[in-house]
């Protein structure tokens, strides 16, 4: 049997103009055919019609960084982006507390850099509203937090760890441990169900695969396997952020977990938020570089062993002088594997915030892929934002290169981090393509291929047709209602000169949706997965 979608705006290379997609049913679901709806009906005139009215169909998405867990949890339960001051927080807080009077309170999202007083919440604020109940809340970038002391004397070592403080927020392995403690607290329903509601999101979002990075000191094993046990339609690709240091180590980790490789999450340092990423130079707003987890010899150990293993190896890298560690430890690997056996691996970096033109040629030599988050530019970026109050204006400028590393030939993979940002791909594709220092951001047609077939490619799958519709390629797409319609789409560059999806309306490029900063962006009214239905 076929499908037959018809009187939409199909984007695709292989048919651009195309209002008309044939889709084969069955468990080998594929694009059959492209064209025009008259042509359409003549050739499939059994088919099973679906009238699009008018609706855009796009290749489904896939984030590339994902926490499924924490999502879920920040989803269902109390998310903290919206606290404007210290007060609103605590005023936010105090009435999750009186509407939820049983169980721990586990909140995400805070950021006190956008506060009137740039003051993080304390240990006593938080007791001063909950009481002798157990609380975390994670800063924004979940790589800090703050405790109430009913969760702190529940931790063991705790005053001990690195990165403790009694009233600021935990760093590190304090950080590490108390989250360990307040998601135990948790029961299995609470967490199930935060699973479920984040895959769920991820399918109302036109999300098809995620990638989860999972390790040690994020979820724990426990969660890694409850998340991959999960029966549902979009798809994760985990890997597991645990260092190792021999090749035998490597192929025991990835047998105990199932995982698609060793990467994701495995950290070299922390978050500039956070004062916690490794630089070169001391942080403008406070003293010391950061932290640094690995050194370059650690480094060195764990893509040696999983070069040999042909594993694919990865790191949470955000500072100057992480990039500098990792690519220093990649040349070592490179003189003693060749670069064509370290580029078979595939391996990945996370975030990659603080490159220099040499690191992105010397990562492309070696094809390690790079794993970005365009919304870290939008939320923190600019002369005022964030990354200045930390960087400087001038270091600042330097962050998230996204053209640096497309046009050195780094492969990109467009994620969320979730719940870090928003898991709508839009937002990721405007803000990539609208980055805030000029010169870094990727035209349109970069930031869409790094969303689609960019993060199948870096979750392993090549096959040069999955993410496209092009005949041929697995039924995985979406379907957009687009603000506008027909003329709510752009192909040619408009009049301010930013390049977004083509300069030429002749290149045979398919349109995609305005993402203007004021336009309203596309939803989602359906979302199919090797031809089954996601959502919508």
């Amino acid at each position: 049997m076929t499908t037959l979608l018809v009187n939409g705006l199909i984007h695709s290379p292989a048919m651009p103009g195309a209002t008309a997609m044939a889709v084969s049913d069955g468990p080998d679901a594929a694009v059959a055919w492209l064209g025009s709806d008259d042509v359409a009906r003549a050739l499939y005139p059994d088919a099973t019609v679906v009238d699009l009215e008018g609706a855009f169909v796009a290749p489904a998405f896939v984030d590339a960084h994902v926490h499924l867990t924490s999502t879920g949890l920040a989803a269902t339960g109390l998310d903290l982006r919206a606290a404007t001051s210290r007060e609103h927080l605590l005023t936010l807080v105090a009435e999750y507390g009186l509407a939820h009077p049983d169980g721990p309170v586990w909140a995400h999202g805070w950021d006190e850099s956008g506060w009137p007083e740039a003051v993080a919440p304390s240990t006593a604020d938080l007791d001063a509203v909950l009481g002798a109940r157990p609380a975390y809340l994670a800063r924004i970038d979940v790589h800090s937090a703050v405790a109430t002391s009913a969760l702190r004397a529940l931790t063991d070592g705790l005053t001990g760890a690195a990165g403790y403080a009694a009233e600021a927020p935990l760093t590190a392995d304090a950080h590490h441990r108390v989250r360990a403690v307040a998601r135990g607290l948790l029961t299995d329903r609470q967490r199930d169900d935060a699973r479920h509601a984040a895959l769920d999101l991820a399918a109302r979002m036109g999300i098809v695969a995620v990638h989860e990075c999972a390790g040690p000191d994020i979820g724990g094993l426990d969660d890694w396997q409850a998340v991959r046990a999960l029966r549902h339609g979009v798809d994760v690709v985990g890997y597991w952020g645990e260092a190792v240091d021999s090749v035998r180590r490597a192929e025991d980790l990835m047998a105990e977990t199932g995982a698609r490789g060793l990467a994701g999450d495995l950290f070299v340092d922390g978050a500039l938020g956070s004062h916690t990423a490794w630089l070169h130079e001391p942080y403008a707003d406070g003293s010391g570089c950061g932290n640094a987890y690995l050194d370059t010899d650690a480094i060195e150990a764990h893509l040696a062993a999983c070069t040999e293993a042909g594993v694919t190896a990865g790191f949470h890298v955000i500072g100057d002088a992480a990039t500098s560690a990792v690519v220093a430890a990649l040349d070592r690997v490179v003189a003693r594997f060749g670069a064509a056996a370290v580029a078979r691996c595939g391996h990945r970096l996370e975030h990659l915030e603080m490159v220099t033109p040499d690191d992105a040629d010397r990562l492309a030599a070696a094809g390690v892929l790079a794993s970005i988050q365009p919304n870290f530019d939008a939320l923190w970026g600019g002369e005022h934002g964030m990354y200045a109050g930390r960087l400087g204006v001038d270091r600042a400028r330097g962050l998230n290169r996204f053209a640096l590393l497309a046009s050195s030939g780094v492969p990109l993979a467009l994620g969320s981090d979730a719940p870090v940002t928003s898991m709508n791909p839009w937002e990721s594709v405007r803000a990539a393509i609208r980055h805030q220092t000029p010169g870094s951001a990727l035209s349109a047609r970069a930031a869409f291929a790094a969303a689609t077939r960019g993060a199948w490619r870096a979750g392993g799958v090549r096959d040069g047709v999955t993410g496209t519709l092009v005949p041929g390629a697995p039924a995985s797409y979406a379907v957009w209602d687009v603000p506008g319609g027909a003329e709510g789409l752009e192909i040619a560059a408009p009049a301010d000169g930013v390049q977004r999806w083509s300069t030429e309306p002749g290149s045979r490029v398919p349109a995609v949706p305005r993402l203007h900063p004021d336009d309203p962006l596309p939803t989602c009214v359906r979302t199919v997965h090797r031809g089954v239905v996601l959502h919508g």
